[in-house]
């Protein structure tokens, strides 16, 4: 199968150039189903894959520079992408106080966030999931699910919210699991194409599928960034990822896809990094998922009595670091000038698009709720 020359509608590539591309999505995440993904690109069919997510607060750059390169790269392996805008999801898991309105304005404006990017939103199919729960079919689905699932797997699969498990506020939560894996099937996917965080729910999925005899999606989960802070303790694996994973809520950890210059010198400078250690170190995270992905090799500017400019590739930028050869600040420097650039064409384009700069100003007045 490997060598046969199939190719994608559109695209012109083989069956192993697609699903190189498809991995890169996964890279520092997991592609669970690989074997499946390889028979359904040999079958010459439209693939469909989703991301979701709840709408809420200002857009970081997780958001803005990984999740819509994902998109992108699954466009490139002629995948049609459905983005799915989780604002009912938002709505039971408390985002911004459970503001409806709020809720959705903050989608439209995350829709403008990817526009600024240079996702084609024209090419990708954005739906409400408020618009598709309103009917018994939904519903009925819902509970399909739930008659498969037991409740304690239900528990622990609430830490898909973003919450330790068993850390539910109400009733309305316990539904989410549920909720989640139905949308797998609702939406007719292919490809499930969240955060490594998802991981749980999209593993259900997929077991769910077999109990019901329902087409089984291949899981293809993005690497998480880690907040400013490092690593953090948890109880387990996915704990650890809830905890230390960039968030929105936290904005002394975070950068935003608004922050200007001095802020990301700010927030960088006061970054995690200690010396000569790339385990836990959030910057090597940035330069390997982000900053490296669009500048293979990169330059560190310094005087010459620190030993002048560096320039070298990820690889050995790592020997470089833990060698003692390349400072913390040189390091610091050098991703606050990269991550600027990486930003400043979203910052424009929000300065420029009237539409885009009225949702922004409005959205950052919100109150921020976990």
């Amino acid at each position: 199968m490997a060598g046969k020359k199939v190719t994608g509608k559109r695209t012109g590539l083989s069956v192993d150039e697609r699903l190189a591309l498809i991995k890169q999505v996964a890279d520092g995440g997991e592609l669970i189903g690989e074997e499946e993904l390889r028979v359904m690109l040999a079958s010459g069919k439209q693939l469909v894959a989703y991301d979701g997510f709840e709408p809420s607060g200002l857009a970081h750059i997780p958001f803005g520079l990984l999740r819509a390169e994902n998109i992108k790269l699954l466009q490139q392996a002629d995948v049609h992408v459905k983005l799915w805008l989780a604002d009912y999801f938002a709505f039971i898991n408390n985002k911004l106080g459970g503001d409806m309105h709020r809720i959705q304005r903050a989608g439209e404006y995350f829709v403008e966030v990817w526009k600024a990017c240079g996702v084609d939103t024209t090419k990708v199919e954005i739906i409400w999931a408020s618009k598709r729960m309103d009917g018994i079919t939904y519903w009925d689905r819902v509970l399909k699910v739930a008659k498969e699932t037991t409740l304690n797997r239900s528990m622990r699969a609430t830490t898909i919210m973003g919450r330790k498990e068993g850390d539910l506020q109400t009733t309305a939560q316990l539904f989410y699991p549920a909720m989640q894996v139905s949308d797998v099937f609702e939406l007719d996917v292919d490809i499930c194409q969240l955060g490594l965080d998802q991981r749980r729910a999209n593993i259900l999925a997929r077991e769910v599928a077999d109990k019901l005899k329902w087409k089984k999606p291949v899981v293809v989960s993005h690497h998480m960034i880690m907040g400013l802070q490092g690593i953090q303790p948890g109880a387990n694996k996915e704990e650890v990822i809830i905890a230390s994973k960039m968030s929105k809520s936290k904005p002394e950890s975070c950068i935003y896809m608004h922050d200007t210059l001095a802020e990301i010198t700010t927030k960088i400078n006061k970054a995690y990094c200690p010396e000569k250690i790339i385990e836990g170190n959030p910057l090597f995270d940035y330069l390997n998922y982000l900053i490296m992905k669009r500048y293979p090799v990169i330059t560190i500017t310094r005087p010459a009595k620190f030993g002048g400019n560096w320039k070298g590739n990820y690889d050995e930028l790592v020997s470089a670091y833990q060698a003692g050869k390349v400072h913390p600040m040189d390091l610091k420097a050098t991703v606050v000038r990269y991550m600027d650039e990486m930003i400043a064409p979203v910052r424009e384009y929000f300065e420029k698009n009237k539409k885009a700069k009225a949702l922004y100003e409005e959205v950052k007045q919100y109150s921020i709720t976990r």
